[in-house]
């Protein structure tokens, strides 16, 4: 029996065959002994039908005691116990079967579907038609199973995001490179330069895809140190004031004093510097970068929170929830003037989580966006 069907209705049917064998038994024990006690009142005339059974025995006493019509009826009614006992027994067994369908039909459903996803049919789904148990695990394989599809598009997505971010700067390269062979592009500094801007774009995505999948299989080393982080912020923004000076953009800082943090401090700052390009490149002229930092308390403990608030395009809703997620971009051209590789985002999740931190995003279009870390006090 290695059908679950049978199994239960098995067990089903062997409750239901006890309980009216009991049953069935009960009801004869106790017909007999009333009926024989009305029968021997009546046969004895005052006489007790105790005395009577105990002075002839049981079987004789019975026999005595009933004629052929209360023979008759006790046949009779034996017949009908039986016959309603057999009645009640198959209509267990068909209803134990019934109920055992119920559950393994839908059980069956899920096998076929989880089958159709080990051959490569991502994306089954079950009708999930109950709270139960069996609904609760419905549910449960439905979310799975979305989010193995979502998955296996971001992997895709991934990889053609990766080929086309890595072929162009290489067709750039190699193109030039056989003009100049042929003679056909002038060997100059102006040309040199732009191979060198090429190969450092493509150094800097190979390191980022690098630091990345090292950090999401948490393998990613991280050379903590005791860190006063308002002074990799300070350094972060000094580093980045010519750019914002020459667009025109204000730089401020409102930091307000924190404990030091153990953590790895060139991280921080690759963290801070991506914030601060991307709130650069998206923030007209005479906007405003703000970058805080200050104590808060959430989720029952202590957090360093750094924002880094802009006034710039803004995000719109449709894209918010995806900007972490690699090489995604609002703009779907991927042209590089209007954005960077498409990983920055996700490189700042995943360093903040290694640390055990977390990173949100609030934006209104039009109106700039804020990037808010948080690192825990005690980690260390």
């Amino acid at each position: 029996m290695r059908s679950l069907t049978w199994r239960i209705t098995g067990l089903m049917f062997l409750s239901i065959l006890l309980t009216v064998l009991l049953l069935v038994y009960l009801a004869e024990y106790q017909m007999m002994v009333h009926f024989t006690n009305y029968v021997a009142g009546q046969q004895t005339e005052g006489q007790s039908s105790e005395h009577m059974m105990k002075a002839m025995g049981g079987g004789q006493a019975m026999a005595a005691m009933m004629g052929l019509p209360e023979q008759v009826f006790l046949e009779s009614i034996h017949r009908s116990l039986y016959w309603v006992g057999g009645a009640l027994l198959l209509a267990g067994l068909l209803a134990s079967y019934l109920f055992a369908q119920t559950i393994t039909v839908r059980l069956r459903q899920l096998n076929t579907a989880v089958d159709a996803i080990g051959s490569g049919t991502y994306g089954q789904q079950i009708l999930v038609e109950s709270e139960d148990e069996v609904g609760r695990l419905a549910k449960a394989f439905n979310r799975m199973s979305r989010s193995l599809e979502e998955n296996i598009q971001l992997r895709k997505r991934l990889l053609a995001d990766i080929a086309h971010d890595l072929r162009t700067p290489l067709a750039i390269i190699q193109g030039n490179l056989e003009g100049m062979i042929d003679g056909v592009v002038e060997k100059n500094n102006d040309q040199l330069r732009s191979l060198h801007e090429e190969t450092v774009y493509l150094n800097r995505l190979i390191k980022d895809l690098r630091d990345l999948s090292l950090a999401e299989a948490g393998q990613l080393i991280l050379e903590k140190t005791s860190t006063d982080i308002s002074a990799v912020i300070a350094r972060a923004i000094q580093l980045l004031k010519p750019l914002a000076d020459e667009k025109g953009i204000h730089l401020v800082m409102n930091l307000k004093p924190v404990p030091l943090l153990f953590v790895d401090a060139s991280r921080i700052n690759q963290v801070l510097n991506n914030l601060l390009v991307n709130a650069l490149r998206y923030t007209a002229s005479t906007g405003t970068i703000t970058v805080t930092c200050n104590v808060v308390d959430r989720k029952n403990q202590s957090w360093v929170e750094l924002t880094v608030a802009d006034t710039g395009i803004g995000i719109c809703e449709a894209d918010l929830p995806y900007i972490f997620e690699h090489f995604y971009r609002s703009d779907k051209s991927r042209d590089k003037k209007s954005g960077g590789s498409g990983i920055g985002l996700a490189i700042v999740k995943q360093l903040i989580e290694t640390h055990g931190g977390m990173v949100e995003a609030v934006s209104c279009p039009g109106e700039g966006t804020i990037f808010r870390l948080f690192l825990p006090l005690n980690n260390n």
